[in-house]
């Protein structure tokens, strides 16, 4: 088969991989709310909805480079689709929370797999002028993806139920792993490596435990020996990853990368901006849906602003880093998106969606100017042998950030909701003699998002009342969250600014390449509306940036 077919079958299975994995990611946020009426779950499911996924990418992504290094990027791929595609099957069969969570956990599994051979995968297959069209492609697929993900979820969970947005992937998967084991090249890394199972190991066991904590604080009390045993468990098991992460030969994570201020600066910089606008997607989605009332394919309509804005900016922003120091972009583009979570900080309890309007404009643009800088930043402050493990750090950072991101913000939405809502509760007699009569149905209702399901069943002036207090403690809630997402933000704006110093690039990456890899970068990272990390080339060596992936 001549070598051009291949170069192209590579970019056809890539991009169909990324595609499918990306608008998987999407689609699940309109979705969450009928998820947790068809499971019957409580709020700490959903939560788990996304971060089971975002952990175990977190977990697996260094990891699943460095095995696509040692035994073949295109076999290694292959598996990631299959894990991925058979996961979202069981998905979409799932009966209960549970069953559905650790099937996310699964699906994170293969998406680390995916995103850490993707972009190797196209470096070896193409070179010079193509590799840059190439990477525009895989930018533009990255793009659309998100930008069409949240109205291709709400139309599939409106029409046909919330089950086919991981049914569809199924035979997708199928056609590209065909595709990858029979047009894709083989390729793998020369160097003999092995794998950090000792670092893997107690960075996945501290993570789990730190976001298990933040989930179960509120239900099992935050003086409990099962919280404080698991908090404790959890920075116990960092400081050995990071002794194991100093000693080890051949790192899962090479804590020399961060000598560099400017490193520790981009990773900051990850962090805040999946830990403030992306960690809040989730709660933004439960209150266009839970407390508006609107559908998943309306709600879907309503997100399209953020995520169309980040799409637009990116491009521009991308272009921009070849003229513009990145402290400065990122500085100010975490500052935007700080300023887009403060406008969203007014709601109330007769709000409609348009209140959000303002916020969704202005933190969609604050997006896309970081998500192209921080793509290409991340490669260009190491030197380009180290770059991989750069990229795969800069996703880890955003992963870790959305985990710990929607946990902790979930901790404080249960326990200032039931406080405000009993609060509004006792101010009316409507009100007060719901609380007596049914007070433990419903703080379970509100763990849950199923108050209006037991309002149904009060009488009317007693529902009305649990409903008007249930809105204005969710209006309430939200906007307090919003605040405490943009200081996240505005103190990554501000270390990012600080610590991303000029002098710390490596001067090997030259402004021809950096302005390839930017352009490239400004549609990777034009994706604003779903919450998960960029992709990463973890282990492979390639100076090329990734795709930021954030969100849910």
């Amino acid at each position: 088969m001549p070598v051009l077919e291949r170069k192209w079958w590579t970019l056809i299975a890539v991009c169909t991989a990324i595609f499918m994995l990306l608008l998987d990611i999407t689609v699940v946020n309109v979705a969450l709310p009928d998820i947790q009426r068809s499971l019957h779950s409580s709020f700490s499911d959903l939560q788990w909805v996304v971060d089971a996924y975002s952990l175990t990418l977190a977990a697996f992504l260094l990891t699943a480079g460095v095995i696509g290094d040692m035994f073949g990027r295109r076999e290694v791929f292959a598996i990631g689709l299959g894990i991925f595609s058979l996961s979202s099957l069981t998905c979409g069969l799932s009966t209960s929370s549970l069953m559905l969570n650790l099937a996310r956990g699964a699906q994170g599994v293969g998406g680390a797999i995916m995103f850490a051979t993707s972009l190797a995968l196209i470096a070896q297959a193409f070179s010079g002028r193509e590799r840059g069209t190439a990477f525009g492609i895989y930018g533009a697929v990255v793009g659309g993806a998100v930008a069409v993900g949240p109205l291709v979820g709400g139309a599939i969970t409106s029409g046909i139920g919330w089950r086919w947005i991981f049914f569809v992937n199924v035979p997708i998967g199928a056609l590209a792993v065909v595709i990858t084991l029979t047009r894709v090249q083989e390729s793998r890394d020369p160097n003999s490596r092995r794998v950090d199972w000792a670092g893997f190991v107690t960075f996945s066991v501290a993570l789990f435990l730190l976001v298990l904590a933040l989930v179960r604080g509120n239900t099992d009390g935050w003086h409990s020996t099962e919280i404080l045993g698991m908090l404790i468990g959890a920075g116990a098991l960092l400081v050995v990853f990071l002794v194991v992460e100093w000693r080890q030969h051949d790192p899962m994570l090479d804590l020399n990368l961060f000598r560099r201020p400017a490193m520790v600066g981009v990773s900051i910089a990850a962090f805040a901006v999946s830990g403030s606008i992306f960690a809040m997607f989730l709660y933004l989605t439960l209150y266009i849906q839970d407390d508006l009332g609107y559908g998943p394919f309306a709600a879907g309509l309503r997100f399209l602003p953020i995520t169309l804005l980040s799409f637009l900016v990116a491009p521009l922003a991308g272009k921009l880093t070849v003229r513009i120091q990145a402290r400065y972009l990122l500085g100010l583009g975490l500052l935007v998106t700080a300023a887009g979570c403060l406008l969203m900080s007014t709601t109330h309890s007769d709000s409609g969606w348009t209140v959000l309007l303002p916020g969704f404009i202005v933190a969609g643009a604050g997006v896309g100017i970081v998500n192209p800088v921080l793509a290409s930043a991340a490669i260009s402050v190491v030197p380009p042998e180290r770059s991989g493990m750069a990229s795969g750090a800069n996703s880890t950072f955003r992963q870790i950030g959305i985990a710990t991101g929607i946990a902790g913000l979930g901790a404080i939405f249960i326990s200032q909701i039931q406080h405000k809502v009993t609060g509004v509760l006792l101010s009316s007699p409507a009100g007060r003699a719901a609380g007596l009569a049914h007070g433990a149905a419903l703080r379970t209702a509100m763990s849950s998002g199923q108050v209006r399901t037991v309002v149904a069943t009060l009488p009317r002036d007693q529902g009305q009342a649990v409903l008007s207090a249930y809105r204005i403690g969710f209006s309430s809630t939200l906007d307090h969250l919003m605040i405490i997402a943009a200081g996240v933000a505005l103190v990554g704006s501000i270390l990012s600014l600080a610590l991303t110093r000029q002098r710390d690039f490596v001067t090997s990456h030259s402004p021809g390449a950096e302005s390839r890899s930017t352009d490239a970068a400004g549609h990777a990272g034009a994706e604003g509306g779903s919450g998960t990390g960029d992709g990463a080339g973890a282990g492979s060596g390639d100076p090329l940036p990734s795709p930021a992936v954030a969100g849910p």
